[in-house]
C-alpha cells in the first residue's frame, strides 16, 4: 500500500449503507477473541505501561504472562464451552513450539485461530520489509502445520502495521484484518486493486488496554461490556452490527475476573437475536450479502 493520509478505503458513514442483516435475522453478531501470546524470556517484558526499557529476565511481568498460558487460557475455555461459543483466538506462532497443547485444544473445539505475529516481542513496525514479508509467512505456516489450516485473518501484535502488512497479508492468501478499530461493520479495503475485508476489532472492550493500562477493575470491565452491547444490540434492529470482546488469558482468566467474564457472556446470550460466530463466519456472510463498502 502507497502512504496516504486516508486509510485504503472509502469514507462512508454507517447511516448511508444498505441495510444489513446477519444469518437468521439476528441483530448483531458477537466474536470472542481471546489473544494467545508468547513472550522470549531472553526479551525484556514490560512490568507496566510506564516500563519502556526492560532489561531480561524481567520475571515478574513475564511470568504473569505464562500464567495465562499455563492455566488462564484453560478458565477461558471452560466458560465459552459453558456458552457454546467458538472463539477466534489470535495466535503467537511460536505458542506452536512451545505450547502445542493450546493450539490443539482449540482445534478441538472448532475455534478459528487467526495469525498474530510470531511474538508479540517483535512488532511488525520493528522490521525491515523483508523481514516482515518472510515473518508474516513463517506466522501462518508454523500455525497451519499444526492447526491443520492456514489462518485467512490476522491481527498484528499491537495492532501494528507498515505501509507493506496489507500487500503481505493478500499474498499470504488472508481475507479479513483486524487491526483497524474503527468501525461497527466490515468493510472492504481496495488494496492496489486487491481486496481485503476489515472485521471490527476493539480497543475499548478489550482487557488489556481496560484492566493493565487504565486500571479498571473487572466489575467496570463487565459493565462496559453490557454497556457496549445494550447499544450495539438496539442500533442492530436498524442494521446488522458487530461486537468483538477481545480477551487476554493473563488478565481475565485469573481467579478474581473469570466469573466476570462469565457473567457478561450470561448477560449477551439471554436475548433473542446474537449470533455468536466466529471471525471468518461474519466476514464471509458479509461478503456473501452482496456488501460493496
Amino acid at each position: 500500500m502507497e502512504p496516504r493520509d486516508y486509510g485504503p478505503f472509502p469514507y462512508v458513514p454507517i447511516n448511508d449503507r444498505p441495510k444489513l442483516v446477519w444469518p437468521g435475522g439476528a441483530r448483531l453478531a458477537v466474536w470472542v477473541i481471546p489473544n494467545i501470546e508468547f513472550f522470549p524470556l531472553t526479551l525484556g517484558v514490560p512490568g507496566s505501561p510506564f516500563d519502556t526499557r526492560p532489561s531480561p529476565p524481567s520475571v515478574r511481568a513475564w511470568a504473569q504472562r505464562d500464567y495465562g498460558n499455563r492455566v488462564g487460557i484453560w478458565r477461558v475455555m471452560e466458560v465459552l464451552q459453558k456458552h457454546k461459543i467458538r472463539a477466534s483466538p489470535t495466535l503467537n506462532s511460536d505458542i506452536c513450539d512451545h505450547h502445542p497443547q493450546i493450539v490443539r485444544a482449540a482445534v478441538e473445539l472448532g475455534w478459528e485461530i487467526l495469525g498474530h505475529n510470531e511474538t508479540n516481542s517483535r512488532w511488525l513496525t520493528a522490521m525491515e520489509p523483508d523481514e516482515e514479508r518472510q515473518s508474516i509467512a513463517r506466522a501462518l505456516a508454523k500455525i497451519a502445520a499444526l492447526a491443520g489450516k492456514k489462518p485467512v485473518g490476522w491481527l498484528g501484535s499491537g495492532l501494528a502495521e507498515t505501509w507493506n502488512t496489507l500487500d503481505n497479508l493478500l499474498d499470504e492468501g488472508c481475507l479479513y484484518v483486524a487491526d483497524w478499530v474503527n468501525d461497527d461493520q466490515p468493510y472492504l479495503m481496495d488494496v492496489g486493486g486487491r481486496k481485503l475485508v476489515s472485521i471490527p476489532y476493539s480497543y475499548e472492550i478489550n482487557d488489556a488496554p481496560f484492566l493493565h493500562h487504565r486500571n479498571g477493575t473487572i466489575d467496570q470491565f463487565v459493565a462496559a461490556i453490557k454497556r457496549q452491547f445494550d447499544t450495539l444490540y438496539a442500533e442492530g434492529a436498524r442494521s446488522g452490527r458487530v461486537m468483538a470482546i477481545c480477551l487476554h488469558p493473563y488478565l481475565i482468566g485469573v481467579p478474581h475476573r473469570i466469573a466476570g467474564l462469565d457473567e457478561a457472556l450470561g448477560y449477551i446470550a439471554a436475548h433473542d437475536g446474537v449470533w455468536f460466530a466466529t471471525g471468518e463466519e461474519i466476514v464471509r456472510h458479509w461478503l456473501e450479502s452482496g456488501a460493496t463498502f
